[in-house]
């Protein structure tokens, strides 16, 4: 009998999915284990496998499709089978006709393919000066004195890539030697991504539900900066100032345990374990893989595991079990150039601490003279429901002590 096969829940945040490719087409065998998809999540781009043997019978949700979790987006039967029988007794997910909303979908996605055909053969302009083009295809062709709206897109929909800009430079239709002026208003609107849906509302979520309130501290970062110094000329794995404030944090959360804690609503909950949540910058937003027992790893297992996740994020490989758990998390933007900010508190943590560059600034030594000194801000951002001031500050010195004094995160 036609099995159909519905939009798996793949996170614990995850409404819907989004089809980034089929590796099957009507009609193809699919055997158990099998690749049969690709489905971008809130979080990633996940493989989608068959649980069974069959024939591909039917498709319900086309490329770019996003799909609510739990509709249905495939059938799999035997070869011949009737697979509209099957979508009849699907249960109570069809009875609210989700395969209409799929197919309504599906016959945009396969009018905008119709038409891609089309696009590509002329300039990527709609009439009403809307320019489809990346923005290092913009960039070269500003650089190059191109007016873009004459170049034609070989790109999805018409859009304007790198490799359209290159072409028309090696055509010798471009006169860079006139500059021209660009008269010609033009945007660029992209759909949201699963990832910045979820972004959007578990921040709005955090910050008009938990009453935040902000703690900032500066620290003197001139004995951490010599101890990593000296720890990296013996390791082969490279520690960072980052993985010094990871490992300082567990140990001052391990000494302030009500701050490693969550607002459940009728109840706190106070963990006994800590996981530090490290977010991670990807293109399309923010992810936070999670550092697990940080308080009882060394800075090289640290240091090795900070690593992994920032590529594995930025090349969306991480996997649930990789983001899930988190009882602290920290937002480090020092190496961007950011001197201090205030994060917004990643749920269901009570506590974020933002982390700002090291700057030089003059100080006075024990003996009055001046000399330049290290310095990191630092903002605790907290959940006035569950941490207050007193906690809250007491939390920050214990910090402040660790990397002030790094030899005590080795005892």
């Amino acid at each position: 009998m036609a099995e159909v096969i519905r939009m798996p829940r793949m996170s614990d945040t995850m409404t819907e999915g989004v089809i980034v490719a089929w590796h099957k087409k009507v009609g193809d065998k699919v055997k158990s284990g099998e690749l049969m998809a690709e489905i971008e999540t809130d979080k990633a781009v996940m493989e989608f496998e068959s649980f069974q043997d069959g024939v591909l019978l039917y498709i319900g949700a086309e490329k770019g499709a996003a799909i609510p979790v739990d509709t249905i987006i495939a059938v799999i039967g035997k070869e011949g089978e009737d697979y509209k029988a099957a979508l009849a007794n699907s249960g109570p997910a069809s009875s609210n006709k989700p395969e209409e909303k799929v197919n309504t979908e599906v016959s945009v996605s396969s009018s905008i393919a119709s038409s891609t055909q089309k696009e590509i053969a002329i300039p990527a302009s709609n009439g009403n000066g809307r320019v489809k083009a990346s923005p290092l295809a913009k960039k070269i062709a500003a650089d190059s004195g191109i007016n873009i709206s004459q170049v034609s897109g070989s790109g999805d929909d018409g859009r304007i890539i790198k490799k359209d800009i290159e072409a028309y430079l090696s055509s010798g239709k471009s006169k860079r030697s006139q500059p021209f002026v660009n008269d010609t208003e033009s945007y660029e609107e992209v759909a949201v991504s699963q990832m910045r849906k979820t972004i959007a509302r578990r921040l709005s979520e955090s910050k008009f539900s938990a009453p935040h309130f902000y703690l900032k501290m500066d620290i003197n970062m001139d004995r951490s900066i010599d101890a990593r110094k000296q720890m990296n000329e013996y390791l082969q794995e490279k520690i960072s100032i980052n993985d010094f404030v990871i490992k300082a944090c567990a140990l001052a959360l391990r000494a302030n345990p009500q701050v490693n804690s969550s607002w459940l609503g009728d109840k706190i909950r106070y963990n006994h374990h800590i996981h530090i949540g490290m977010a991670v910058a990807v293109e399309e937003g923010l992810l936070v893989p999670v550092i697990k027992f940080a308080d009882q790893k060394s800075f090289s297992q640290i240091s090795t595991e900070a690593k992994s996740f920032g590529a594995k994020a930025k090349e969306k490989k991480l996997q649930p079990t990789d983001w899930e758990g988190n009882t602290f998390t920290i937002s480090n933007l020092g190496m961007m150039d950011i001197d201090e900010f205030t994060a917004i508190i990643n749920p269901p943590d009570a506590c974020i601490l933002s982390v700002g560059k090291i700057r030089q600034i003059p100080v006075f030594d024990d003996k009055g003279n001046i000399k330049a000194s290290n310095v990191m801000s630092v903002v605790l951002s907290c959940d006035h429901r569950v941490v207050d001031g007193a906690k809250g500050a007491k939390f920050l010195q214990s910090l402040k002590m660790f990397l002030e004094n790094p030899v005590t995160m080795l005892v």
